[in-house]
């Protein structure tokens, strides 16, 4: 019976996860798997195939396999290797010297970014060749701009060493475990630690778009909804928890120069060139308010740092994907007559649109694993969940990241 039961609860753990996510404390509303593993398991123990089971249970993609051997590198390298920690200072900018750099150099092997046979630098306090290119690829590892300066937060990453990395690849993987098997051939998947968007159409990736999420604080939460509407010109119902903390003392010029007024006692932004939704939403049905949108604020694309809205989730393009979208549904017509109207236009999509919200600090991104900055703390409560002890406290932005007044 105790074998019986321990067989259950580790398929448990492989099919759906060990952490139940809903009891983290945050929104978490996508589906997770539910088989039936008491089934599963008497008809493995019928053919004697309880291994082969058992490994069928975890989800069977590049991803999963990618993040997987990823993780058991990193905890043999953890074992092998102290990291020495590196002491904060000023930038190091390649080219540069700097009495770190032996240090640096030493938490890069420890790391498994260097290559420890390769010969001493003729100067090595001198930041060139061999460490730069090593720097950059950690930095591209860890959602930093790869651009090869030392800085605050490439210090944090080599400090933390391989097992502050095996440890976020097991938590990557505790979050794969959660999601659905087979998801909608035809979704949106937005990675909202990693501020990028995935479209999926009949199973085949379609493209890939940055994306603006929600700064710590007013964290995008994790979940699953239909977008239901594409909405040209749309008017921006101002959310009551903006409009008193951060628009109620303005003054009627600050209305009237970003055309909003009050409709049934309620803050509204009007269509037009300052309307914080640009010219498209992506409407969605959920409970919390979120969905998909235009903005004005398009430079905040290009900063590798993109949590800075108010939860929504703003898209790069997204006229050009609201026009792909409404091609492939048969709607586009409709949606070009409501852009040019100017008003306010509501296109009903002919067949909903499933969109996922997914918070991962560790993927796969088609070639290599990925790691960006945990932002919202999100991964430190599934690590404890799954027993692997504490860890260092994280560097956190301090204050707000600049966000604007927009959803």
């Amino acid at each position: 019976v105790t074998l019986t039961r321990s067989a259950l609860l580790y398929a448990s753990a492989l099919a759906s996860g060990f952490v139940d996510p809903t009891s983290l404390g945050n929104v978490y509303t996508i589906p997770r798997p539910k088989p039936d593993l008491a089934a599963g398991l008497n008809q493995a123990l019928a053919n004697g195939e309880v291994g082969s089971w058992l490994e069928s249970l975890t989800p069977q993609t590049d991803e999963y396999r990618a993040l997987s051997k990823a993780f058991l590198q990193y905890r043999q390298l953890a074992t092998q290797t102290k990291v020495a920690t590196v002491a904060e200072g000023g930038l190091i900018r390649p080219g540069r010297g700097d009495p770190r750099i032996p240090g640096i150099a030493a938490a890069l092997v420890a790391n498994g970014y260097l290559d420890p046979k390769r010969g001493a630098p003729p100067n090595p306090q001198h930041y060139a060749g061999d460490l730069v290119d090593s720097v950059k690829q950690m930095q591209a590892d860890y959602g930093l701009k790869p651009d090869g300066v030392i800085g605050p937060d490439s210090v944090d990453a080599l400090n933390r060493g391989p097992a502050d990395r095996a440890r976020r690849l097991a938590v990557g993987l505790e979050r794969l475990r959660w999601t659905d098997r087979t998801p909608p051939e035809t979704r949106i998947d937005v990675n909202t630690a990693a501020t990028f968007l995935d479209y999926w159409r009949g199973g085949q990736h379609a493209g890939r778009r940055r994306v603006v999420t929600g700064e710590p604080g007013w964290e995008t939460p994790q979940l699953q909804s239909p977008m239901v509407n594409l909405v040209a010109n749309p008017i921006w119902r101002v959310p009551d928890s903006i409009y008193e903390e951060e628009l109620a003392k303005k003054g009627p010029g600050y209305f009237a120069a970003n055309h909003m007024g009050f409709r049934d006692g309620r803050l509204v932004q009007l269509p037009g060139p300052k309307n914080s939704l640009g010219q498209v939403k992506f409407d969605m049905e959920n409970g919390q308010s979120i969905y998909l949108h235009d903005t004005q604020a398009k430079a905040l694309f290009a900063d590798p740092e993109r949590h800075r809205s108010h939860g929504c989730v703003r898209v790069d393009g997204a006229v050009d994907f609201a026009m792909q979208l409404a091609s492939e549904e048969g709607v586009i017509a409709d949606f070009q007559e409501g852009l040019a109207k100017g008003d306010e236009s509501f296109v009903k999509l002919k067949r909903q649109i499933p969109v996922r919200l997914l918070y991962r600090t560790a993927y796969y991104d088609g070639s290599m694993v990925r790691l960006v900055p945990d932002i919202y703390g999100w991964d430190d409560p599934i690590a404890a969940k799954l027993g692997l002890g504490a860890v260092p406290p994280r560097r956190r932005p301090s204050g707000r990241l600049g966000v604007d007044v927009g959803p």
